[in-house]
């Protein structure tokens, strides 16, 4: 989980726009991508007077993203650091049912200096902050946690340990043996017979017990509001691996309970990837969560928020509006359910009546809000941001946000640029959106140098959230045109399914028709056109450049143009065999997908081509093929790879290097001599 928080941390700086202010404030820099606070993991204390979070920031000495507790009032007053451990990081703070003490996930070495417990356990404080203490001591560490109400246990998630108690370790790691379906995973690592479980920790001796032993995993735990029960999520079968159909189970909080499957729907009840746990209603009747569509669907169907009778099992879509929820949280009446709902450009807090399944927004305007915690006593605290602002904490009163912590100030000294919203339409009709942030000191009539970013997913969208990069290449001339083409989210599932196994096509054209706009309006030069992103961003980027050769620079960072190379060497063979089939068997669905490598000797647009060493959900593999064959007809091209990386970046210097290292490429080519601005 701390590895998780720094990669949702570095997602967000990773993806990262503001206004355009006095002209005497200084441009924002690659280096002020190290400065950057990154806020998470917002919890409410139960009598809602304090709020305890997570602050992600950048230890230069040790050049690793490194997180602290802090805490503040609900007045926004008594802003304090709670712990303060530049060697480890802390991070998923949750409140014990009296308000005495917090729990929360630490790396940190034990009091007694021994080196015997491995990576992450839980620790305990005061609520006010002091000496912490070692809670759980599971050889294999814990990947997430919750605290029962009563403050007596937790629930744990932990892996079975590598090797038998009393066993030393072995001078050189074993051999990596498996018969999974899925051997790969970007935060796990190799998947072989050890699988991550269930356990009961007593907080007062530290005793562990585990409740689901067996060839499968459970994660995100929930406890019942009277402490007895156990929910959590988990995928069973002959081979889980082979399927998205995850389940919530429930369980007694005791050693030898028999858990029982609570939901049976056919497809992804509560898929772990949106990091949302079954939530409990107050009086215990019912679980919140969120339920997907039939495996063949994927990612393209929209989450909705479902509600289930724990007695019953009887589940409802209380308000089926075609978009995705996430976090739901209970309010104390037992009424309504909080949740975080996506529309386009924008994610706002609502609230959904369970009986009527009327939805109301309650936070409005171009924003991007990304988590929330509720109090017994009905106080929320909401987590986000917009364009001109990375994520902060606000306390809804009313209808409007009040500010709670900020702890990126120091941007009010820096001349940011604007964000607008565009509207168009593609080549077919399909009515389109996108983001356009004009260079700082933009001159209307004037063309400018125009970077086309295409997001990640590929079901995500751009949203009116602060983008570092963005703002980097408007301080320096460019104009940055994101548009959200038909695959992304925001829009409803027919949208989003419009390019199933079928890339490269529609959203491709949605993407030049986002550039002829951009041309059209004055601001894009059509002979200064780049291109580029991340992940599936890259992938489409590939798409691209073997399609027209309007992009005279392009930057391709962990995509592929093969796929018949990923299958097999990434973590999605499930995935591509729901949506592509198999490449034996479905070569004209392999083809279409491959179609920049199998076409690379249409690409003329120099390319730089990025990865992380030990990406297993973009392979190295994607960027090298394409680099080989644009290398091999002497296409100007680089390949940069970031060693000991995982598919999101998290070494500081190596963000700044991309950074550095994007706007030098697009410099190159988009501004030759003598072109202006």
């Amino acid at each position: 989980m701390i590895r998780r928080l720094q990669q949702l941390a570095l997602l967000a700086l990773a993806l990262l726009p503001l206004a355009t202010f006095a002209a005497d404030r200084t441009p924002f820099t690659p280096t002020d991508l190290n400065r950057l606070a990154v806020l998470a993991d917002p919890a409410l204390s139960p009598d809602g007077h304090w709020l305890v979070y997570t602050v992600a920031t950048t230890n230069a000495e040790r050049d690793q993203p490194q997180s602290d507790l802090w805490r503040v009032g609900f007045d926004g007053r008594a802003r304090t650091q709670l712990t303060h451990t530049p060697d480890a990081d802390e991070s998923q703070a949750q409140w014990s049912g009296d308000g005495r003490f917090i729990a929360f996930l630490s790396d940190r070495k034990p009091a007694d200096g021994k080196d015997d417990d491995n990576g992450t356990q839980v620790w305990t404080m005061p609520a006010d902050g002091g000496e912490a203490r070692q809670v759980t001591h599971l050889p294999a560490g814990v990947e997430e946690f919750a605290l029962s109400p009563d403050g007596k246990q937790l629930a744990v998630i932990a892996f079975d340990p590598e090797r038998p108690a009393g066993t030393p370790k072995l001078k050189n790691p074993p051999p990596i043996v498996t018969n999974r379906f899925q051997f790969k995973d970007d935060d796990s690592g190799w998947l072989g017979a050890r699988h991550k479980h269930l356990y009961t920790v007593d907080l007062a001796s530290g005793a562990a017990a585990e409740l689901t032993p067996g060839m499968h995993d459970e994660q995100l735990p929930a406890w019942s509001p009277d402490s007895r029960r156990i929910a959590y999520v988990t995928r069973r079968g002959a081979d889980p691996d082979r399927t998205l159909n995850f389940d919530i189970y429930v369980i007694d909080a005791r050693a030898g309970a028999q858990e029982r499957q609570l939901t049976t729907f056919p497809g992804s009840d509560l898929d772990p990837y949106w990091a949302s746990r079954p939530a409990w209603s107050p009086d215990g009747k019912r679980i919140a969560y969120l339920q997907s569509g039939e495996d063949k669907w994927i990612y393209y169907a929209p989450w909705q928020l479902a509600v289930i009778d724990v007695a019953s099992g009887k589940a409802t879509i209380p308000a089926p509006i075609d978009r995705c929820f996430t976090h739901p949280h209970w309010s104390p009446d037992g009424r309504s359910v909080y949740a975080l709902i996506e529309q386009a450009e924008v994610t706002h807090l609502e609230r959904i009546d369970v009986a009527s399944g009327k939805v109301t927004e309650l936070t409005h305007g171009d924003r991007f809000d990304v988590d929330l915690s509720v109090s017994r006593n009905g106080r929320i605290a909401v987590l986000g941001g917009d364009d001109l602002h990375p994520y902060n904490l606000a306390a809804l009163d009313g209808d409007h946000l009040r500010p709670l912590a900020d702890h990126n100030e120091w941007l009010a000294g820096r001349q940011l640029a604007s964000t607008e919203t565009l509207h168009f339409t593609s080549a077919d009709g399909t009515k389109l959106d996108g983001l356009l942030v004009k260079p700082i000191g933009y001159v209307q009539g004037r063309r400018y140098p125009t970077i086309l970013r295409v997001h990640g997913g590929p079901v995500y969208q751009f949203s009116h959230e602060f983008m570092e990069d963005w703002q980097v290449y408007a301080a320096n001339g460019f104009a940055v045109l994101a548009v959200n083409p038909r695959g992304s989210s925001g829009r409803g599932f027919d949208f989003a399914r419009a390019i199933y196994a079928d890339w490269g096509n529609k959203d491709t054209q949605d993407l030049l028709a986002g550039v002829d706009h951009a041309v059209q309006l004055g601001i894009a030069d059509p002979d200064r056109l780049g291109i580029g992103g991340w992940s599936y961003g890259a992938i489409l980027t590939d798409q691209m450049i073997a399609r027209t050769t309007r992009f005279k620079a392009a930057i391709s960072g962990a995509g592929s143009g093969n796929t018949y190379g990923m299958y097999g060497d990434d973590e999605y063979a499930r995935e591509y065999e729901l949506e592509l089939g198999t490449p034996w068997a479905n070569r004209a669905a392999y083809d279409r997908a491959s179609y920049p490598f199998l076409h690379a000797d249409k690409i003329t647009t120099p390319t730089l081509f990025q990865c992380g060493q030990i990406d297993f959900n973009v392979p190295c593999i994607g960027a090298e093929q394409m680099y080989q064959a644009l290398r091999s007809r002497s296409v100007p091209t680089q390949l940069v790879v970031y060693p000991g990386q995982h598919h999101e970046i998290s070494v500081p210097s190596y963000l700044r290097d991309r950074m550095q290292r994007n706007l030098a490429w697009y410099d190159r080519f988009l501004k030759p001599a003598g072109s202006g601005p």
